[in-house]
Formats: C-alpha cells, structure tokens, sequence
C-alpha cells in the first residue's frame, strides 16, 4: 500500500513535466545551454502572447530547393496553433552550382501570424553570426545564430502585441541603428539651424 503512494505521488510530480511539450522539435546542432535558451524564450512568448514558437534546427543535407513548408507538417502533431516555425538546416544546398550550403525558413500557422514579424530582419539575425569571419567555431557560430534568430523572432511577435519579452537576448544591431537615427536627427537639425533658422533668427534680433 505504501509502496503505491509513493508510486502515485511521483507520478503527480513527473506528470506535468510530461505533458509539458517541448518547443524544439527537431535537434541536431544545439548545446545544452543554447536549448535552455530557446525554451525559456518560448515559455515567455507563449504565455505573453499565446502564441508558440518552435524550433527545428537539423543536419540533414536536403537538395536545392528542397520543400521546406511540406517537410514541416511531419511535426503537425506536436504543434498547437497559432505557431511560427524556425526552421535552421546548415547544410542545406542552397544552389548545386554555387555550391553554397545554409538555410533559413519561418513558417506560420496562418497569415495572421506572418504579419507579426518581419522575416527578412529574422533571417538576417540568424545569418550575420554565421557569415561573420572570427574566432567561433562552426558550432558556436550555429547555436550563437539560432538563438539570436528565435530572440529576434520572439521579440518582434511580443512587440506586435505591446509587451516586453525578458528572457530574449538585447539587440545589438537595433540598439545601434537607433542611436545612428538619432545622430542623423541631431545633424540635421543643426544643419537647418545653422543655414536656415539662425540667419531667420539674427535678422529678427537685428531688426532687419
């Protein structure tokens, strides 16, 4: 008797770890730590938003143009609507001639939910880290640009929804194209002070 309550008792505490369905669906390349930034993402967006972000980040070798959209239903059971796909496949052939391997796919559940993001900035999150010539590792350099990829993804879907995601990783490329915008605002109203207001401004002091 008292050996079935403690078997009742742990399956009561391991259940909801059970049914808690993960968000990576598919992991070929990631490190423990880049994974428990991805969930922790998509545990916040999720509750935030209600919508779920899902990741699927393999090695297979799929040929140019391969279908990426019908390659995704094989997870249709392990997805819950509204979603958005991250779809992260390095060696995919980009083009047999160029022999250029690397790509990146975002696939929603419904147009909806398309409107929420901007693919091109999401993909281009992903990439930059890949494409840039430092010290990284091949490796450190996937995870490093999937994780960044679901930060901006994450980001920009809480964003469309006005709230403030804090699990996700602080923009770089955002901060500094916002402090440049506001150098070129400054310039150019020095500019119009210099060359239109001042002499406007000096005229009127001098009564002229």
């Amino acid at each position: 008797m008292f050996k079935a309550q403690v078997r009742f008792a742990l399956l009561a505490l391991l259940l909801p770890l059970l049914l808690n369905a993960t968000h990576i669906l598919k992991d070929d390349i990631l490190k423990p730590e880049a994974s428990k930034l991805i969930e922790d993402m998509a545990d916040e967006l999720v509750k935030k938003t209600g919508i779920n972000g899902y990741l699927v980040a393999t090695n297979e070798n799929f040929p140019e143009r391969f279908n990426l959209v019908t390659y995704s239903k094989k997870y249709e059971d392990k997805l819950s609507k509204p979603y958005v796909i991250l779809i992260f496949a390095p060696n995919a052939v980009i083009t047999e001639k160029s022999g250029e391997k690397g790509r990146v796919a975002l696939i929603p559940s419904s147009k909806e939910i398309a409107t929420l993001y901007d693919k091109s900035d999401i993909m281009d999150a992903t990439i930059d880290v890949i494409a840039a010539k430092d010290k990284n590792t091949v490796e450190d350099k996937h995870n490093i640009g999937v994780v960044q990829g679901f930060s901006e993804l994450a980001d920009q879907i809480a964003s469309s929804k006005n709230v403030e995601m804090t699990t996700t990783l602080p923009n770089e490329t955002r901060v500094i194209v916002g402090v440049l915008q506001v150098i070129v605002i400054i310039g150019a109203l020095l500019v119009f002070w210099m060359f239109i207001f001042r002499p406007i401004y000096m005229r009127i002091k001098n009564g002229k």
